[in-house]
């Protein structure tokens, strides 16, 4: 409900904002809320987990402030206030039992015994009753008045109906003679209990002055015997002040120079590190071994090569071999055929 009336204002304020659901986030819906006060200007001073509840002094001051702004956007002013006129009524009887006599009211009681629910009489239908039987008597002629009820009869009904002619006055708590006599009741008592708390009142004023004065006597006679030890604490406080610039200086180098001793450090260990590393290399054997080893295979690869390139001399030379003794046969074979022509 807290949700939801506070999106109406912040709609009637000029600013669109969807209504919450049932099923939102609150978190969120009350920090959009929070959101939208502080867009208008409000202060927020106080966490958003005290909105969940939904009521509570924060949930008024915010449905406070936000029907403010809405008033303000619709441009709305208070009027003056229209009193309605009051008649002016006839002074009220204080007796809360006062009775009325018979021979005005003859013709009231017989139109009150009609009326069994109504115990108590209405003082302006009384008012306006009495009125009506005085115009109806002026009207009728004089003449003389005779009664022919029996007495006894009469004392009879006077006794039934006399709880009935019992007027109770109901107060008003906003008449103005009941503030006023409430007021002088205030006043009254102010003054009594003001006549009794007056003396406890001076007597209280009277001691604590005396204790004032004791104290500003006392405390001139200590700043008169301490003195010169004030003038000490002074001076005392003076030169812990110019130490302070002292220190505050050293400590400027000494930072200074604490910086420039870490960068040598860093420096002296990158150093370290390199000579590790180098002095490492340098005695480890595992890159001899692989020289070694590397040494050790390619002569193997030379013995294989020799003994390949030997296999190929040699097989170089046969074809060598084979191809000349092909020749020489080819050149007897030529010469063989001419000889034996020229004999015969």
């Amino acid at each position: 409900m807290f949700c939801t009336l506070a999106a109406w204002l912040i709609t009637k304020a000029g600013h669109p904002f969807e209504q919450p659901q049932e099923y939102d986030d609150p978190n969120a819906t009350i920090s959009n809320i929070l959101s939208e006060l502080r867009s208008f200007g409000r202060s927020v001073d106080f966490p958003p987990s005290k909105l969940k509840a939904g009521y509570g002094e924060q949930a008024c001051y915010v449905l406070d402030c936000l029907a403010e702004e809405a008033l303000k956007h619709t441009d709305f002013s208070w009027k003056r206030p229209a009193y309605p006129t009051e008649e002016l009524e006839e002074e009220a009887i204080t007796e809360d039992d006062a009775e009325l006599t018979l021979n005005k009211l003859e013709e009231e009681i017989e139109e009150e015994e009609t009326d069994n629910e109504e115990n108590f009489i209405d003082l302006n239908v009384l008012k306006a009753q009495t009125y009506r039987s005085d115009m109806n008597e002026s009207t009728k002629q004089e003449e003389i008045l005779e009664s022919t009820t029996d007495a006894a009869e009469w004392n009879l009904e006077v006794e039934r109906v006399l709880p009935q002619l019992k007027v109770t006055i109901r107060t008003d708590n906003k008449d103005w003679r009941i503030h006023v006599d409430q007021m002088h009741q205030h006043k009254d008592g102010i003054e009594s209990a003001l006549k009794e708390t007056r003396g406890y009142l001076d007597k209280l004023h009277n001691e604590i002055s005396r204790t004032l004065e004791k104290v500003n006597s006392r405390e001139k006679y200590l700043n008169n015997q301490l003195e010169h030890l004030v003038q000490e604490y002074r001076m005392a406080q003076a030169q812990l002040s110019e130490a302070k610039e002292k220190y505050q200086q050293g400590s400027g180098g000494v930072t200074e120079r604490t910086r420039t001793l870490s960068e040598i450090t860093e420096v002296l260990e990158k150093v370290k590190q390199e000579m590790e590393e180098k002095g490492s290399s340098m005695t480890d054997g595992a890159p001899l071994v692989k020289i070694k080893q590397a040494l050790t295979k390619l002569k193997q690869e030379t013995v294989q090569m020799d003994i390949r390139i030997g296999v190929v001399e040699h097989t170089l030379l046969q074809s060598k071999l084979k191809e000349k003794s092909n020749m020489t046969r080819d050149m007897h074979a030529t010469m063989i055929p001419e000889t034996t022509i020229g004999a015969y």
